[in-house]
């Protein structure tokens, strides 16, 4: 087996290792992939369409996903203030708690026992190959509104930014969550 065959052997093994952790919790990868989306979207992302698009699933499996993790108590949606034809999904207090139980977390742990120079290298590839696979799928790669063309660093003042796209505020602690718009500057 050639070296990239391997690779993908050994990225379906870790992904496994994460998947059979999520289990034990009783939640199924997908629910715990909109949990970790959730956690780390802004406001004009946690929508069931920026679920979906993030995802990258159909409507039907995001609609029966959040229907789960709402009857289970662990995310709410609530009237989008900005858009009252649309909803705005949050994590319950429930919700976030069980991140801490989250098989990625772990992942986590393990890269932090890692070598600066090797931790670098890896989230430069797993970067380039995630960006790859969504040229392939004509996915949407989400990122950092802070890393956006359209965010405009403390507009209003030390640590209120705005957002020039959807022209809104932004507070500080949205400025390192993942947005659906985000265009890389």
């Amino acid at each position: 087996m050639d070296s990239d065959g391997k690779t993908v052997e050994l990225i379906e093994r870790l992904a496994r290792l994460v998947t059979n952790e999520g289990h034990a919790h009783g939640l199924k990868p997908v629910q715990w992939e909109a949990l970790r989306y959730l956690a780390r979207a802004n406001r004009f992302s946690r929508t069931p369409g920026g679920l979906t698009a993030y995802l990258g699933l159909t409507k039907g499996t995001v609609s029966q996903t959040l229907m789960t993790l709402e009857r289970a108590g662990l995310v709410e949606k609530t009237a989008n203030p900005g858009d009252g034809r649309s909803v705005r999904l949050d994590l319950t207090a429930a919700g976030a708690a069980m991140l801490d139980h989250d098989g990625m977390a772990t992942i986590g742990k393990a890269l932090e026992v890692l070598p600066a120079t090797v931790r670098a290298d890896l989230h430069a590839g797993v970067e380039a190959l995630v960006r790859s696979v969504l040229d392939l799928r004509s996915g949407r790669a989400f990122g950092i509104c802070r890393e956006c063309r359209h965010f405009a660093a403390e507009a209003r003042g030390p640590g209120l930014h705005y957002c020039r796209l959807l022209q809104a505020p932004l507070e500080e602690a949205e400025a390192g969550q993942i947005c659906q718009e985000q265009e890389a500057a």
